[in-house]
């Protein structure tokens, strides 16, 4: 078996440095052949992805977090989506890691071995335009208060997790609500709106359990849309998160769907598999297991 590993150089969750001489033992001992790709730069993976012979592997992984994960992911289908796509492997070692949950992957050691067992699972993954071009994720893409968030913490990285914190609080004292229309398939939901999340897998911001009835290949998102509530409210709904009871709030509206389009007013930024990409209107579009992931 022969794979292309890119490895984000740059994400948080491990030293690379003391993993690589354990990564390359474990990958000749169980006969894995591999060509080490390692980021430079955000926003690399991609092009090192675009660059490589894809029929010379038998599966590519990417080792670090969600983000590294999107760009590999959005490299195949774009520039390799005529070849036949070989299964794809997740080392989880950014902050989050939260797609790789569903995969039931929550350690490196977990990433090789399910390359190992050579076992896939089929999963859906979702298209998203911009200004008429297609993107894609499999995790998440989200917009409004979860979104300004993610651009706050993102000023914090010397904070690590706490980054999150302080991006909680700040956009806390400076809460706003937007205009939308959101329809899903066919039905339209309009007025303010605090955030949505347009959830393919259960997990976001590694532990929060965003969207606890998404499965990655039923075919269909779970759509997470927040109403306007006050910040006391909010404060109390975001803990819930992490057990996946904030649909308690009556503020809360889960929906599923294969399709949606929004629109807001002011434009908003979004936020794919936890990169800061884009900006609404968009439209969503779920293509059932379009790829396949070691499990």
């Amino acid at each position: 078996m022969k794979i292309a590993l890119i490895a984000n150089s740059c994400s948080g969750g491990v030293n690379k440095e003391k993993l690589m001489p354990e990564l390359e033992n474990e990958f000749k001992k169980h006969n894995i052949e591999f060509d080490l790709l390692q980021t430079r730069y955000h926003g690399h993976a991609t092009e090192l992805v675009k660059q490589i012979s894809i029929r010379e592997y038998d599966a590519i992984a990417s080792m670090g977090g969600d983000g590294t994960n999107f760009q590999v992911l959005n490299s195949i289908l774009k520039y390799h989506g005529d070849s036949k796509i070989p299964p794809l492997g997740i080392l989880p070692s950014g902050r989050g890691n939260s797609f790789a949950k569903d995969l039931q992957i929550f350690s490196v050691k977990d990433g090789i071995d399910a390359l190992r067992r050579q076992t896939t699972r089929a999963v859906d993954v979702c298209r998203f335009s911009q200004n008429k071009t297609a993107h894609y994720f499999v995790n998440l893409i989200g917009f409004g208060f979860v979104t300004d968030v993610a651009k706050t913490a993102a000023r914090f990285k010397w904070a690590a997790d706490f980054s999150y914190v302080i991006g909680v609080f700040y956009r806390l004292m400076g809460l706003v609500f937007h205009q939308m229309v959101l329809e899903i398939d066919g039905e339209v939901i309009s007025g303010q709106n605090c955030f949505v999340e347009i959830c393919n897998s259960k997990y976001t911001g590694g532990n929060m359990l965003m969207a606890p009835e998404a499965k990655i290949d039923d075919g269909f998102f779970d759509a997470v849309v927040l109403s306007p509530l006050s910040r006391l409210s909010l404060i109390a709904t975001l803990p819930k998160l992490f057990k996946g009871t904030h649909g308690q709030n009556p503020a809360v509206r889960f929906i599923k769907g294969k399709s949606a389009s929004v629109y807001t007013e002011p434009q908003k930024t979004l936020l794919p598999d936890g990169e800061i990409f884009g900006t609404t209107p968009t439209e969503i579009t779920i293509l059932p297991r379009l790829v396949k992931y070691f499990v």
